[in-house]
């Protein structure tokens, strides 16, 4: 492990953990890299480096709230008023010196507050008008969440700030709009701002909730209680000012002949990055991450190297963390080393590393559960049973305790250890969507 942190800014160290030893004639090597980043915002001062900034100093941040008005808000009353609470209390934790804009929601996208294509720069003055502001909110039209995204992107991209984020609560599917307009605005956003999305009760559609997030690189859940939204969002927003360094990309550089099959992150949650690849010089590819803070996330990383003779070893990829520099540059954060050893010690070859052989097993789990649901849905009941079995089987194994309570109000367990269930005869929509929103959600390695 390699670390080329400064004293005074969040410190990036990438440790890997794989077995790097091959059978004559292996070709795939697997890897688990685990990015950590540590002591931003609590040491030293400013430093040149435009994405990086320490305590004291004011968030390089600007968000933008995007609040769902359409008329099913006002079903029950209680969604419109849930809303306008968590807003509320998301400002509150929007912290002084951040840019922040609210947005109302429906078929068409509405500047709430402050109104005229500006942000507001937070302080006590124009928290207390943005909620003022959100007492006009009301519900009416339909839904069209691309139009309210690339409102957002524009009133983000008006700040001069390094850090920008959305928020998108929604209570209803994407009807007013084609599902081509609203990966038109996703793909326009993406690399622009960062977005969480929430879907509150249970008439939303969780592909289009998750794909928001997934596409943005955020975080999606289900709020199925309205009540339960202002702790959501002042967490959510609470995360989004604990972001420290904007644009940071995993680099992965392969020797000649070597292949990278695929790249996903697979802790705290499941997300394919393999497509996301932007090429970055000879034989070295970026993928993104997004925003960082005091926090550690795992990546799993198969490569195809050339084949060898026994007794050889080299270097199968090489691992950084980047982020951009204003005059076109990178600077590296931190290193790691994914090796290929050839041996025919068979005992050495055929041995998984712990961490591989976990998150390939939680990777999985993700899947299961979405096929399974499927399957539910069209009515094959053999199908989902099956699915549903081997992934109460996958979350005992591995110690995912809360899929395994989520897995639980859907089926019936007989033995976990085996995978042996019955579906459930009847299951509450909230319970099976917030399966299905969460079914990412992994567990890390017993230690």
């Amino acid at each position: 492990m390699a670390n080329f942190s400064k004293s005074n800014v969040p410190q990036f160290s990438v440790d890997v953990y794989q077995n790097e030893y091959l059978p004559e004639g292996g070709r795939e090597v697997n890897a688990i890299a685990t990015v950590t980043s540590t002591g931003g915002g609590t040491v030293g001062s400013a430093v040149s480096a435009p994405h990086l900034y320490s305590a004291g100093q004011t968030p390089d941040a600007a968000v933008a709230i995007m609040v769902d008005c359409s008329g099913s808000m006002d079903y029950p009353p209680t969604k419109m008023r849930g809303a306008r609470d968590a807003t509320a209390a998301a400002i509150d934790a929007v912290r002084d010196g951040v840019h922040f804009a609210v947005i109302g929601g429906t078929h068409v996208a509405k500047e709430v507050y402050p109104g005229d294509g500006r942000l507001a720069v937070a302080g006590p003055q124009t928290r207390a008008q943005a909620k003022q502001a959100l007492r006009k909110l009301s519900a009416g039209g339909g839904t069209a969440i691309g139009t309210w995204l690339r409102l957002a992107d524009r009133l983000l991209s008006s700040a001069d700030v390094s850090i920008r984020h959305g928020i998108v609560l929604t209570d209803g599917r994407n009807e007013h709009e084609s599902p081509e307009d609203l990966q038109a605005s996703l793909d326009a956003a993406a690399g622009r701002f960062t977005c969480d999305a929430r879907g509150v009760g249970t008439d939303w559609e969780v592909k289009e909730v998750t794909g928001i997030a997934s596409a943005l690189l955020g975080t999606a859940d289900i709020v199925a209680d309205p009540a339960g939204l202002s702790a959501d969002f002042t967490q959510m927003m609470e995360a989004a000012m604990g972001k420290e360094v904007a644009d940071v990309s995993l680099r992965l550089w392969t020797p000649m002949g070597a292949e990278i099959k695929f790249v996903k992150q697979v802790a705290p949650t499941v997300e394919e990055l393999t497509e996301r690849r932007t090429e970055a010089g000879p034989r070295a590819g970026d993928y993104p991450t997004g925003s960082w803070g005091d926090e550690s996330r795992d990546y799993h990383i198969c490569v195809e190297v050339p084949n060898a003779e026994l007794g050889q070893e080299m270097l199968a990829a090489r691992v950084s963390l980047i982020v951009p520099q204003p005059d076109g540059s990178a600077q590296t954060l931190s290193q790691g080393l994914v090796r290929a050893v050839w041996t025919d010690d068979m005992a050495a070859s055929t041995s998984i590393n712990p961490q591989v052989a976990h998150y390939t097993g939680q990777a999985e789990l993700a899947q299961v559960i979405q096929q399974g649901l499927d399957a539910r849905k069209s009515g094959d009941m053999d199908g989902a049973t099956a699915k549903l079995g081997r992934a109460v089987q996958l979350a005992s194994a591995s110690g995912n305790e809360d899929t395994a309570k989520l897995l639980s109000k859907v089926v019936d367990v007989v033995d976990a250890v085996a995978g042996t269930v019955r579906l459930k005869a009847r299951v509450a929509e909230a319970d099976e969507m917030t399966l299905e929103t969460r079914s990412t959600k992994t567990v890390r390695v017993k230690k």
